[in-house]
């Protein structure tokens, strides 16, 4: 009998394709909001022609862009808040505050450290009730309003009601005329921009801005403001603002150009150039990407610099990660990854610029994972501005060499013996002493910038996992873990009987890498919080929830990409659910590990492994898992 089977149809399926605008920001924003706009400076200045007909300037306002209307003293971006869209000041003006808001003014509670008696006491005295708060905790001790997440035409009475929209709270800074009487503000006026530079770089607000007479600001989302720099004399102004008030202090904070004098670094500011590779919102992808094997990874992500090509500039990365591989038979392989300050060819640079240990060209490529923001800085001005500056204990030993006139032949690049010492420029940037030992199992490999990790499937699997980006990644060691969950029962203890975490996550050989919230570098979760519930504290860097501001709308779990966030429903301390006064629904609130940062011996999970089998530790440099792993070895 022969097998039946379905013939192959060569009639196509029709589908709708993924569109550029498929979610608007404002979905209620109107033709006669965008007419309104394109008769307003800077659009009625741009040139049309410049947009693409799949995206010209009125779609960009009508999608890209979201009206607000704002109440004196009303808080439009916070100080901290992580950035993803920038604000044109329309009609009114901003204050921008010039001063540091102390985090109670802005609704933000500090942690408060628990003493060794009351942490005792909790521990033998448990409510017994899951997820209790106390009323404090739940309801906010400042003043918190509404604001319309869309605006009618502010000058036409005639236009579209509407009172139905959507509401988004917001804080209402109660010292507000105190505030501007005292002259610790500055009057932003109708025309002016603020918010790009940080959205850009999706980066941390430097300073808050509220509200001044009945403000009416343009919300403009990243696509829609790189959009708009397709208009030459847009993107010229924004260029110039970047460049006048912060390339320069970015450029300042790059260790290796802090001996350069201020008479040169006018000269540097004006030949570098800004570049960005990759999608900003690379935790939109993050679920398919990190199902790539580590080649297909490596072919998916864009191509700053290819190795073997000449080299034309020093690359510094400004945000985001990069990848450093090398041509391993007929793919490639990672050799390090590079973050915020690092830089890439600067070995090539100053052996090339020398000229004795002649003209080099890239012995890596460099690559983006998800998103790389990059200065460059051409070979030219480097070798003017900034090679004379440099010291030699900064460079790596083979540009220094070459740098006194010693240039050495290249050493063959196998698996070696490497002394870590911090290098002077505070990086954490690896200065390889090499041997001819190679019976250690976790060296690093001879790079001169970035992380790197050996074996190198270990880095593979933190790259491609974005583990990179954790600054307090839960690792446990399955050699020595017995499974008792002691962690997992310790977490529950400081947290209601509700643990944190899972003792589930991915594997790495010997390695599991738990599923808690790591506290990010680039905590992708904070950006879109409407009210800075979620925020990064100062002087722990670790990324807090403040219950009493947290309205429970879940932005922050849905942003996370490694599903560290959950939401819960709350109670009292009697078992009693709280509600919501209006609807009659449970409150919800985002619970994450905090890093037990109110108990006095630090993470409760850590603490209680008896067989020092987990550890909180930093993937964002090498130095502390490659120690940990050393002693394990």
């Amino acid at each position: 009998m022969e097998a039946c089977c379905l013939k192959p149809s060569h009639e196509s399926v029709a589908v709708q394709r993924p569109r550029r605008w498929a979610e608007p920001l404002d979905p209620l924003m109107t033709d006669a909001d965008v007419d309104w706009l394109m008769q307003r400076m800077p659009f009625a200045g741009l040139d049309a022609s410049a947009f693409p007909r799949s995206i010209p300037l009125d779609g960009v306002l009508k999608n890209d862009c979201r009206l607000h209307r704002f109440s004196p003293g009303q808080v439009i971006v916070r100080e901290g808040d992580y950035a993803n869209s920038a604000f044109l000041v329309l009609d009114g003006h901003a204050e921008l505050v010039t001063r540091s808001l102390p985090p109670d003014v802005l609704g933000r509670r500090e942690v408060k450290k628990q003493s060794w008696p009351s942490a005792i006491w909790q521990l033998l005295r448990p409510s017994g009730v899951e997820e209790a708060r106390d009323p404090e905790d739940v309801t906010p001790d400042v003043v918190m309003q509404d604001r319309k997440s869309s605006v009618s035409n502010a000058a036409d009475s005639n236009s579209t009601d509407r009172s139905q929209d959507e509401s988004l709270p917001t804080l209402f800074l109660q010292d507000f005329a105190g505030i501007v009487r005292a002259g610790q503000t500055a009057k932003l006026a109708a025309g002016e921009m603020f918010g790009e530079v940080a959205t850009m770089l999706r980066g941390p607000h430097g300073a808050t801005v509220l509200a001044g007479d009945n403000a009416t600001l343009l919300e403009i989302r990243l696509q829609g403001l790189k959009m708009l720099q397709r208009d030459v004399e847009f993107a010229r102004r924004m260029d110039e603002h970047y460049r006048a008030h912060w390339l320069g202090i970015h450029l300042r904070e790059i260790p290796l150009l802090r001996f350069v004098p201020e008479s040169n670094m006018q000269k540097i500011i004006d030949q570098t150039e800004l570049r960005s590779f990759g999608r900003l919102q690379w935790n939109a992808d993050y679920s398919k990407t990190r199902k790539l094997s580590p080649s297909e990874q490596i072919e998916s992500e864009p191509v700053v610099a290819t190795e073997g090509h000449h080299v034309t500039d020093l690359i510094v990365v400004r945000s985001g990660f990069g990848r450093v591989c090398q041509n391993y038979g007929a793919a490639q392989r990672t050799t390090a990854y590079l973050g915020k300050g690092h830089v890439f060819g600067l070995e090539e640079i100053t052996l090339s610029v020398t000229g004795n240990g002649g003209s080099k060209p890239l012995q890596h490529s460099l690559q983006a994972v998800g998103f790389l923001d990059t200065l460059h800085i051409p070979v030219e001005c480097f070798a003017r501005e900034i090679l004379p500056h440099i010291r030699r204990s900064e460079l790596p030993a083979t540009a220094a060499a070459a740098m006194s006139g010693t240039a050495k032949k290249d050493e063959p690049r196998e698996r070696r013996t490497s002394t870590r010492t911090k290098d002077a420029t505070g990086t954490g940037l690896p200065i390889v002493n090499v041997s001819s030992d190679s019976s250690q199992t976790w060296n690093e490999l001879p790079t001169s910038t970035g992380t790197s990790f050996e074996p190198t499937g270990l880095l593979e699997f933190i790259v491609q996992n974005r583990y990179n980006n954790g600054q307090h990644a839960m690792i446990i060691d399955l050699h020595r873990c017995t499974r008792c969950d002691q962690c997992v029962k310790a977490c529950a203890d400081v947290h209601d009987g509700n643990p944190r975490f899972a003792r589930i996550g991915n594997q790495h050989e010997r390695l599991q890498f738990i599923q808690a919230c790591m506290h990010c570098t680039d905590p992708v979760c904070m950006i879109g919080c409407p009210t800075g519930a979620l925020h990064r504290n100062e002087s722990t860097g670790l990324v807090i929830v403040s219950e009493n501001i947290c309205i429970g709308c879940g932005v922050c779990a849905k942003g996370c990409p490694y599903s560290n966030i959950e939401m819960v429903e709350i109670n009292d301390k009697q078992g009693r659910p709280y509600t919501d006064q209006k609807s009659g629904g449970p409150i919800m609130k985002a619970t994450k590990c905090d890093l037990c940062s109110s108990v006095p011996s630090g993470p409760a999970c850590a603490a209680a492994c008896p067989h020092d089998a987990m550890v909180r530790i930093d993937l964002s440099e090498s130095p502390p898992l490659d120690d940990w792993l050393r002693r394990r070895t």
